[in-house]
């Protein structure tokens, strides 16, 4: 490994595969980016060490591969990419105790219990549904460290730090179970090839705290029903059953009227006075969970 460079992994790949940008296949060159990458946690006392375990998706050329083996890490990686799996079997031959690399889709697959970091440079084109999976997994088996590279734009939902206009359902999710932490910028020309939009490097801090809401998969529901139709006020918004409503447990169109219509009559506790006639750009985000743990305080027998 002493002679590889990322340059080099990404050359040694392009010369038997033309990326595709279907498949997000813009690979990292920039050593410094690769670097912070790997040092973000160390802010946080949750440094990357030979005791760690790394889950790195979609490591194509092996340029990040690299440097976590470098650290001496255990590494396992998901690349969809067979050309891409069989060259990382090439140039980590003798690898196969610290790295495991698995022809496989990181979001139809089961994850190790074990992991301890995720560092990547995920797909653009998947980063909700890979977020999705980070989430279900921390709760379960809880993380050390998360940090990817990311479209910008996503970076400032994924932060809901550029005003109203960024708070949404996605950064609003991950609010109940991390701290966010915004990195470098990455220009284009840190890619080969590079891509049409800036980057950015995003840690992914967990919370030591409990859960901030009592019904998770409520609050999900409540968001992505209001930030739909982000210029209607809150009464209008609600006064409507969420479409997926009855997938929760309890809930249905009736039960869902009937406490609306109690909520907007109650002074609800952590809300400002009015809120009904706000619209979801003017709740503060800790309102929400405020929302939702008042829906889920009434009895309803039916």
């Amino acid at each position: 490994m002493k002679d590889l460079d990322p340059r080099m992994l990404v050359d040694l790949l392009r010369d038997r595969i033309s990326p595709d940008r279907n498949l997000g296949q813009h690979f990292i060159l920039d050593e410094k980016i690769i670097l912070e990458a790997i040092l973000m946690p160390n802010k946080i006392e949750s440094k990357v060490t030979g005791e760690s375990h790394v889950l790195e998706i979609g490591p194509g050329p092996g340029s990040l591969t690299l440097e976590l083996l470098r650290t001496g890490a255990k590494v396992s990686t998901f690349e969809i990419d067979q050309q891409a799996v069989m060259h990382l079997e090439r140039v980590f031959h003798g690898m196969e105790g610290k790295l495991s690399v698995s022809h496989a889709d990181a979001l139809l697959v089961d994850w190790p219990e074990d992991i301890t970091h995720i560092i990547a440079n995920i797909p653009y084109g998947i980063s909700s549904p890979i977020l999705d999976r980070i989430q279900q997994h921390h709760q379960k088996n809880p993380l050390d460290a998360v940090v990817l590279m990311v479209q910008e734009e996503f970076s400032e939902r994924m932060s809901m730090n550029r005003g109203p206009r960024s708070i949404g359902p996605l950064g609003l999710s991950l609010w109940m179970d991390f701290d966010i932490h915004i990195g470098s910028k990455v220009h284009p020309g840190s890619f080969s090839p590079p891509p049409r939009v800036n980057s950015r490097l995003i840690m992914l801090e967990p919370r030591k705290e409990e859960a901030r809401v009592t019904d998770r998969r409520l609050f999900k529901i409540v968001t992505q029903h209001c930030f739909a139709n982000r210029r209607r006020k809150m009464r209008t918004l609600i006064s409507k059953s969420p479409k997926r409503i009855s997938r929760i447990k309890g809930w249905h169109k009736t039960r869902w009227k009937d406490v609306i219509e109690r909520t907007l009559e109650d002074q609800v506790d952590g809300m400002r006075e009015g809120w009904p006639e706000f619209r979801p750009d003017d709740m503060l985000i800790e309102e929400w969970p405020a929302l939702c743990d008042h829906l889920s305080s009434f009895d309803y027998e039916n």
